[in-house]
């Protein structure tokens, strides 16, 4: 009995070529848990993609995907000095933010990020001039810049970009590939087209994988049913039950990332009234589970075990049965299944 992630592969793969061919020169990222898939499954699906270059986090997943695909691997984390050295092969190429991050690389391959709206690292438009001397002892592969996904103060992407291909331009720069990240395909083809000598690389992760929601599909078997009534005591914390129904086991629980989520930038009103309502209810133990039964997501009857859930089903509701699946509405990047199934 576990806690099963099913994938529709057909459906999956071709939504996988429909983003290779909106963005061509495609570098699929694998970093992280796979987002939900593992490493080596997306190294595979990576390779069946014919990618040259496959992108990841950090050098210690480069450690770890090395033996699973044979083309370039792009550490997305800046390269610090100081940091503790990884093994790894000459296909890996390192991202740096700095000056210093790019003398500290010589003969390595790089790519240098520049400091983007987002304002999370790169270099600024005042290191430019010192770029000159620092990338005469590297292996250039590009420049990369990090935009963010949502633009509430109404400004361009593509304009964004643009001003930053002006600026290294005006320092004569090497402008032959530019690595880029949340664009839409009809930004990419409008930098393509404005300047053409330039190979513009979408870094694309969470929308190759993730982009097909219909196409993946959690659910967690039932281990156990226990008929309970109202004011029977059960759990590790005794609580009495607020009515008939079930106590009904699943498989799936905090080592599968159950019951763990991530913080939502929340927009707008209703949003944010369902966040506070939530909140509330869990001051009084209510916890809405991720777990389906009879078209409704059932309540946790208590918070999730390590490997288990157990959930409370009303007695109106049909009874569960053991072997019975339940659909889980689970984030795949922070969610770790027991199986795999394809299908």
């Amino acid at each position: 009995m576990a806690l099963t992630l099913y994938v529709d592969t057909a459906r999956w793969r071709a939504h996988h070529k429909h983003v290779q061919e909106q963005f061509p020169g495609l570098v699929p990222v694998c970093k992280g848990n796979g987002y939900g898939f593992g490493h080596e499954r997306l190294a595979e699906e990576a390779t069946r993609l014919g990618s040259d270059v496959l992108a990841v986090g950090t050098t210690y997943e480069a450690a770890r995907i090395k033996d699973w695909f044979g083309g370039d691997l792009l550490v997305l984390t800046p390269y610090r000095r100081g940091e503790e050295p990884v093994p790894l092969p000459d296909r890996v190429i390192r991202s740096v933010s700095s000056i210093d991050g790019v003398f500290g690389l010589v003969g390595a391959r790089v790519v240098i990020e520049v400091m983007s709206s987002m304002k999370r690292h790169g270099v600024s438009e005042q290191d430019l001039p010192q770029l000159h001397s620092a990338i005469e002892n590297v292996r250039l592969e590009g420049f990369a810049i990090h935009l963010p996904l949502d633009r509430t103060d109404g400004s361009d992407a593509v304009e964004e970009v643009i001003g930053w291909m002006d600026r290294l331009r005006a320092a004569r720069l090497p402008l032959h590939t530019m690595f880029v990240s949340h664009l839409k395909a009809e930004e990419l083809q409008r930098l393509q087209q404005q300047f053409p000598q330039t190979r513009f690389r979408a870094r694309i992760g969470t929308r190759l994988w993730l982009g097909d929601h219909d196409a993946t599909e959690y659910r967690g078997a039932v281990l156990d049913v226990t008929r309970v009534a109202k004011g029977d005591r059960f759990g590790y914390r005794q609580q009495k039950a607020a009515s008939d129904g079930y106590l009904v086991v699943v498989a799936g629980g905090t080592s599968h990332g159950v019951g763990l989520e991530a913080p939502k930038a929340l927009h707008g009103v209703m949003p944010r009234a369902k966040g506070v309502a939530r909140a509330g209810l869990a001051t009084v133990n209510r916890n809405l589970s991720p777990f389906v039964w009879g078209g409704k997501q059932r309540w946790f009857a208590e918070p999730p075990h390590m490997q288990v859930s157990i959930l409370f089903v009303p007695s109106d509701a049909p009874e569960p049965q053991v072997g019975d699946e339940l659909v889980a509405h689970l984030r795949h990047t922070t969610t770790q299944f027991d199986r795999l199934v394809d299908r």
